[in-house]
């Protein structure tokens, strides 16, 4: 009899069959941190990735590396630095590779935009 350890489709994956599934972000009401949610494919080997955000002029105000991370579902808060007034677009970007980024195994990039005032009540 077989009993399995994680559900069919959530079997992990060899290195070449990982991917970021998914890349949803969220505002605080302070408006200057953003939590960046991530989901990848369940994996055998543990994958790096690289998190970034810049603003509409392409400027980078956030970015955090993570080294071998061991799950497949994430969250992190990006704190934007050199912002004086946050109001805007933005985007968030996150690759996905292992020895090398270059290049990378899987990119994911999300625009969202931060308004002139604090998110309603059922933000962070």
């Amino acid at each position: 009899m077989d009993i399995p350890i994680f559900p069919s489709t959530e079997a992990p994956k060899p290195r070449e069959e990982v991917r970021i599934e998914a890349l949803d972000i969220a505002l605080y009401r302070d408006r200057m941190r953003v939590l960046v949610h991530i989901h990848v494919t369940p994996f055998m080997e543990r994958p790096n990735l690289l998190i970034m955000v810049r603003d509409a002029n392409d400027r980078l105000v956030g970015e955090l590396n993570v080294i071998e991370t061991m799950h497949n579902d994430m969250e992190f808060t990006l704190h934007l630095r050199g912002v004086t007034d946050p109001t805007g677009w933005y985007t968030a970007e996150v690759d996905l590779f292992y020895e090398t980024r270059h290049p990378p195994l899987d990119t994911r990039v999300e625009a969202f935009e931060i308004p002139a005032s604090a998110p309603d009540e059922d933000e962070l």
